[in-house]
């Protein structure tokens, strides 16, 4: 059977029933997502693969507990925020500089988005742009751990408030306190790019 070509939920069923490759179809399926909301959270790609793997081996492990009136993508992307929460904190801790993680010289000059082919609608793709882009991704990385996941839950991923708090385990307001507080900080650190430039 060509597992690509069933629903989630289907697939689902067939790797909980121990089928190996059914869980295989699920992880190609999503990867190349995981892949973008691992980035957006961590910063560079090397990171980003280490959560994508350590996503996949949850929600393996999780598997049973995945209801089927859920969306999978909405599943597998709460564990995904959920590593790179993780990641982040104890790179954090780590370095001693939890709201000052440097853009890497890598995001400078490549950005394996680029690369990444998607199906689903683009939100950011007028953000994820070219010079606004870089300055983007750079603000991203200043952001507190808690503010970056809702950023980029609410504006790039276009999960609900009521999702970004479950996955975060915030109350409502606390969730919409931190997506607001993002908004801000990306907002002062691109004025400069809105701002008309002089002739």
């Amino acid at each position: 059977m060509n597992w690509m070509d069933g629903s989630d939920a289907s697939t689902v069923a067939q790797a909980l029933a121990g089928d190996r490759d059914a869980f295989r179809a699920l992880v190609e399926r999503h990867s190349r997502s995981i892949f973008r909301v691992a980035y957006r959270m961590t910063g560079n790609e090397h990171d980003a693969e280490e959560v994508v793997q350590e996503t996949f081996l949850r929600a393996y492990r999780r598997l049973d507990k995945f209801e089927e009136r859920s969306s999978f993508k909405t599943w597998v992307t709460r564990i995904a925020i959920n590593c790179s929460l993780d990641f982040v904190r104890s790179r954090a801790r780590h370095h001693d500089r939890r709201e000052d993680v440097r853009v890497t010289e890598e995001m400078e000059t490549l950005d394996p988005l680029d690369n990444v082919e998607t199906q689903d609608p683009a939100p950011d793709r007028l953000v994820l742009s070219g010079e606004v882009k870089q300055k983007v991704s750079a603000a991203l990385t200043r952001l507190g751990p808690l503010e970056r996941a809702a950023f980029v839950m609410r504006h790039l991923e276009g999960h609900s408030i009521e999702e970004i708090s479950k996955a975060l385990g915030l109350r409502t307001s606390a969730a919409k306190n931190n997506i607001f507080r993002a908004v801000q900080k990306l907002r002062k650190e691109l004025a400069p790019l809105m701002s008309p430039s002089p002739r």
